[in-house]
């Protein structure tokens, strides 16, 4: 299951995370995000490599802004703490997973 972060759990769940963490930076309006959310929930119950994690831009701007978020569905993944890959926009599994691979 995709854990739902927030400004106050971000620092934890994601910058000093042991494991690569994939973070969708997502808004409930966002079209592309709907798509993408339940290609994230296939991707989390078949792999544990890597925690998947979701923050919502409109409750938590301040950590959009500080990773330049301009664009949503924006999924970045974190290894020891820093933004090492990126894709913008809806991403189906195969794609999730080659962004997943970057890092590993």
């Amino acid at each position: 299951m995709v854990k739902q972060v927030s400004a106050a759990t971000f620092e934890a769940d994601v910058l000093k995370n042991a494991k690569p963490v994939l973070v969708d930076f997502y808004a409930d309006w966002c079209g592309p995000c709907k798509m993408t959310a339940p290609v994230l929930d296939k991707l989390s119950e078949a792999q544990d490599a890597v925690e998947i994690v979701k923050i919502n831009v409109d409750e938590n701007p301040e950590i959009a802004q500080a990773y330049q978020v301009m664009s949503i569905p924006n999924l970045v993944v974190f290894k020891g703490g820093q933004p090492a890959a990126r894709a913008i926009g809806a991403q189906n599994l195969a794609g999730l997973k080659a962004l997943i691979e970057k890092v590993m």
